[in-house]
């Protein structure tokens, strides 16, 4: 799975000239070692750092150059399985304490951002999840019902009040306040330059191949030998997981996103909130700090990256018709990047952080899903209360051996 990605990637170009960090070229211990350097491992070592934990960050490629750069950077405290849909599968309080860690990871979120050296682009926006057709408006309306019941910040639009602030009309759209949008690569690089001005260790092109686990510590080795003895470890290898520990909760599709040519104004397009929709696969909008449009969805079940490739023109001219649908005033939409990605999500659509048999002293951080920045934001937090503390309230709902209300 080393092709995590095809296309152009707009990210890259927001920071051509990014941090770069040594190969691992001597043995050396560490408290934990963090296996993987994009949003989660960034996160994580954040977390861990403030908790005075010494921590040592690896990553095959160039930092943050995986999944995260493929990453569109909403971040929205509903998922995209629906508050409802949490608690048919796992129960009320269960499903409400996913949405209000979602909910706090975007005010944690906002906390990081401000601390870091160098901007990651984030910014406050609100969202509208409208009705894809008529037919989804009851289960919209109750799902706005949920979300209101147990204090979350929504409105209910309904047609008019929808025309009356963008340039389409819709039967209905949940309008959530406080979420928020962010340039995951730039925010993944920064988080780790941050905490590399602070000293901790970071090393790019150290592939790890195999480690062997002793009573009380584990020691990696990578491609060229060198070794690193740790008392714990984190894998945040995102879907990249995989190819060493398969979990049957896992589903890998393809996605596709492209980013516009720039704009001197939105007309149509309230707040420039995010913007997304109940049919899934979903559409979704967002915009960006240099005034361009960034369009995603039109998903695919494959991973063959020769398949993902093959359809990206086509997915490209399709995403571009879905926008110029929702914005006619902008007049034609020309994709300036273009690219599919790799996806991961869960059969359950929880993410999973935690322990894997097989895999003593070592944590997991899989932040599957389409809300992939605020999962890693709470992996932050659960498996730093497992590394510091030795357990976390929250843990039991993430666990990867976990079961749904049913059974």
């Amino acid at each position: 799975m080393d092709n995590l990605k095809e296309g152009t990637l707009y990210w890259l170009d927001t920071l051509p000239d990014p941090p770069v960090y040594p190969k691992l070229e001597e043995d050396i211990e560490c408290e934990v070692l963090v296996i993987g350097g994009g949003e989660s491992g960034a996160l994580i070592s954040y977390a861990l750092r403030e908790q005075g934990v010494d921590a040592v960050v690896v990553d095959q490629r160039d930092i943050s150059h995986g999944s995260t750069c493929a990453n569109t950077g909403l971040l929205q405290f509903q998922n995209d399985k629906s508050l409802t849909g949490f608690i048919h599968t796992f129960g009320e309080e269960k499903a409400v304490r996913m949405y209000k860690l979602c909910e706090q990871a975007v005010i944690e979120l906002d906390r990081i951002t401000s601390t870091l050296d160098i901007d990651p682009q984030f910014a406050r926006r609100d969202s509208l999840y409208y009705a894809s057709c008529p037919e989804d408006l009851p289960k919209l309306k109750e799902e706005y019902n949920n979300l209101k019941k147990h204090g979350f910040n929504v409105e209910f639009w309904d047609e008019a009040k929808i025309r009356s602030k963008y340039s389409f009309g819709k039967a209905g759209a949940i309008y959530s306040i406080g979420d928020a949008e962010i340039n995951p690569y730039r925010n993944a690089v920064s988080v780790l330059h941050t905490l590399h001005n602070k000293g901790m260790r970071i090393y790019q092109h150290t592939e790890i191949q195999r480690h062997a686990a002793e009573k009380d510590h584990i020691v990696f080795y990578t491609a060229d030998g060198r070794s690193i003895k740790a008392q714990k470890a984190v894998i945040a290898s995102g879907y990249e997981t995989q190819k060493f520990k398969t979990n049957p909760n896992a589903v890998l599709t393809s996605s596709y996103a492209l980013v516009t040519q720039p704009f001197d104004s939105f007309p149509g397009w309230h707040e420039r909130t995010l913007i997304w929709e109940t049919a899934r696969p979903y559409l979704y909008v967002r915009t960006t700090k240099d005034n361009r449009i960034i369009i995603g969805g039109r998903d695919e079940n494959t991973v063959i990256p020769e398949e993902r490739e093959r359809m990206l023109k086509q997915k490209t001219k399709l995403l571009l018709e879905d926008g110029e649908k929702l914005f006619p005033e902008l007049g034609p939409l020309r994709a300036d990047y273009a690219w599919g990605a790799t996806f991961g999500s869960t059969h359950d659509g929880l993410p999973m952080f935690g322990e894997q048999d097989g895999f003593p002293h070592c944590y997991f951080a899989l932040g599957y899903g389409g809300n992939g920045t605020v999962a890693s934001t709470i992996a932050s937090k659960v498996i730093t209360e497992l590394i510091v503390r030795g357990s976390s309230p929250d843990a039991e709902l993430f666990r990867f051996d976990r079961p749904s209300k049913s059974q």
